[in-house]
């Protein structure tokens, strides 16, 4: 089972995001507890792509897919723009105060706690982010 779709690089578009998601977890049969974890990762991806693939005011696509194969549910992400590999970044420390945390990072770690697998590569022009998740897996605590 495979589905796919395509936004625009605008946050306005990020309710279709979530359409989507509860639209390919209620065919694949996925319970709510995973579909709201699923939701929040992606929707973390998903505004990072859109707010930091392209420079500000350029046009953009983002393109999604999703599918189930075995007990796995696979995301992936791709878009034309600039080059970033979210899986680069550091870890947060998120037993360090809020107000002496860097800006920025939380989202790539709750994505990362929330997936079993967050895969990056840079192909042909293309940024995929590729985000694994076992049905049967437990969601870590997120902080």
């Amino acid at each position: 089972m495979q589905r796919t779709i395509e936004l625009n690089n605008d946050i306005a578009d990020i309710p279709q995001l979530s359409t989507f998601i509860d639209s390919f977890a209620e065919e694949a049969g996925l319970d709510f507890s995973l579909t709201m974890s699923l939701n929040l990762a992606m929707e973390e991806a998903v505004v990072n792509v859109m707010e930091y693939a392209y420079p500000e005011g350029t046009q953009g696509k983002v393109d999604i897919s999703a599918s189930v194969e075995g007990d796995d549910v696979i995301f992936v992400i791709s878009d034309s723009g600039t080059a970033f590999d979210p899986t680069a970044k550091a870890d947060v420390d998120v037993n360090q105060e809020v107000e002496d945390r860097p800006i920025g990072g939380l989202g790539i770690h709750l994505v990362r706690k929330i997936m079993d697998s967050v895969k990056y590569e840079r192909k042909e022009g293309k940024n995929i982010l590729t985000l694994q998740k076992n049905k049967n897996s437990e969601i870590e605590d997120l902080l």
